[in-house]
């Protein structure tokens, strides 16, 4: 029988029940619909609408569903239920088998608008959960990987040319800044989805006098939402995490593009494993970067998932409309893509090899130094402007006798400016060079040393159970 059959007298279409039921992808909200029921239960109870007996065989018997059919085995048998439309349904139809008509008293005060908006909160903070945690080991992974690389040096590039020398520690930390931006990205989403929809009812709240804090609290969300309308139409909170996702599937994918361009031969800065690498079926000297492709290819994926969202939400008149059954499909896609690339990056990132020798040559050809010199310049009192023609000038001379700027003797960089000296060559080393960046942020070493150990402290509180605390008081 169906939840809502009584006011119909024809049965529906076979193809069209088929094609609107959403069981074959909600069933991973079971953990979720659980936990929902039995604090709406709590609230019945509170409400005088269950007795204390009645509510502990509820729990009961919600506890023994969970157990049941959260196993692999279990969860099949939930996807492939001939009669269920949903989640919901397969739980009250499961619990109905256990305590009998106790079961349809579960439903009393409640409608399936603000289960699915529960279930969907719940869902999100707990993957927001487990997202931060995986990050956090990525983090940790390069934060290992700076550790090793020591003051190894390469270049930089702006425009795909190379700027000026950095530490590889200094490049690699880039990427833990990233991702500590796309942990306040989720923490931020947690934050704002931490309201409790139960008690909202179909659109208009409840029709019994429900206390909704026992739910919420049961639950750990940090209050009930605020309006009924809202609670049941917002999915705002998948949007951002959605967007959140994409922000750092973008990251991911610049993080592989480097890699996979570092690989080369034409730059052979990285050498890739072989336990991350593939062959090619028809060249037998190849071995493709396929893991950093796909990593790519993915982040296709997450954006993809933010703006299916937006396209549906963008639309909609309040409060429940059943376009909204359409919202869960992306939060998973995006929920599985991320998880799937978190698995395989903190191993593949301590799996890398530099070829430091191959970088430091790249980092001292090519005028890296220019800039310092520049500054050098500028030391000795020439306005930048000036100072950047004056070098500008030597690079083009250096450039036509085929050597770098240190190469050039004391009276030939005279020719461009009176100002240079025999501290000019101390000044231009790959050390000088480095070191002139000095300041917070730059790549000089003793900068970048106190930075590999900030980047330690920040990454260590993102913990699990210290993130899960924080999501669950809302904060």
């Amino acid at each position: 029988m169906k939840m809502w059959s009584g006011r119909f007298r024809e049965p529906l279409d076979p193809q069209f029940e088929t094609w609107q039921r959403s069981l074959p992808f909600d069933w991973r909200l079971l953990p979720q619909e659980i936990a929902a029921s039995k604090a709406h239960a709590s609230a019945l109870c509170a409400a005088h609408v269950l007795t204390e007996a009645e509510t502990a065989e509820l729990r009961a018997a919600l506890d023994a569903i969970a157990v049941e059919y959260t196993t692999e085995a279990g969860q099949a048998l939930v996807r492939e239920h001939a009669s269920a439309e949903d989640i919901h349904h397969f739980v009250e139809l499961k619990l109905v088998e256990r305590v009998g008509s106790l079961g349809l008293r579960l439903h009393t005060g409640r409608s399936r608008n603000e289960q699915i908006a529960t279930d969907m909160r719940l869902y999100v903070r707990k993957t927001i959960v487990h997202e931060i945690e995986d990050l956090a080991r990525w983090a940790e992974a390069l934060i290992e990987l700076a550790h090793t690389a020591g003051d190894a040096v390469m270049p930089s590039y702006t425009h795909l040319q190379r700027a000026e020398p950095v530490l590889v520690a200094h490049w690699l930390l880039a990427y833990v800044e990233m991702i500590l931006r796309d942990v306040s990205r989720l923490k931020d989403c947690s934050e704002r989805l931490n309201v409790c929809p139960l008690g909202s009812g179909a659109v208009a709240g409840a029709t019994l006098a429900l206390d909704r804090t026992i739910a919420a609290r049961e639950l750990g969300f940090a209050a009930p939402t605020a309006n009924s309308m809202d609670a049941t139409s917002d999915r705002d909170f998948a949007l951002e995490f959605a967007q959140a996702a994409s922000v750092l599937g973008v990251h991911i994918s610049r993080f592989a593009e480097e890699i996979t361009l570092f690989a080369t031969n034409e730059f052979g800065f990285v050498e890739l494993r072989e336990s991350f690498s593939t062959g090619s079926s028809a060249m037998p000297q190849k071995k493709n970067p396929d893991l950093t492709e796909l990593l790519r290819g993915k982040c296709g994926s997450l954006l993809g998932a933010a703006t299916t969202l937006s396209t549906l939400l963008k639309g909609l008149p309040l409060a429940y409309n059943k376009d909204l059954q359409e919202t869960q499909e992306p939060v998973f896609a995006a929920a599985d893509a991320v998880e799937g690339m978190l698995q395989v990056l903190p191993k593949f990132t301590r799996a890398l090899c530099f070829r430091h020798g191959r970088m430091l040559a790249a980092a001292q050809s090519g005028y890296l130094n220019a800039m310092a010199a520049a500054t050098y310049l500028v030391h000795k009192g020439v306005p930048f402007r000036t100072a950047h023609e004056k070098v500008g000038h030597a690079v083009r001379f250096a450039m036509e006798k085929g050597v770098e700027l240190d190469g050039l003797t004391l009276d030939e960089l005279r020719q461009f400016g009176g100002e240079f000296g025999e501290d000019f060559y101390a000044a231009v080393t790959l050390e000088a060079t480095l070191d002139c960046h000095d300041v917070i942020g730059g790549t000089a070493r003793e900068r970048v040393r106190k930075a590999l150990d900030a980047a330690a402290e920040r990454v260590a509180p993102l913990a699990k159970p210290a993130v899960e605390e924080a999501i669950h008081a809302g904060a």
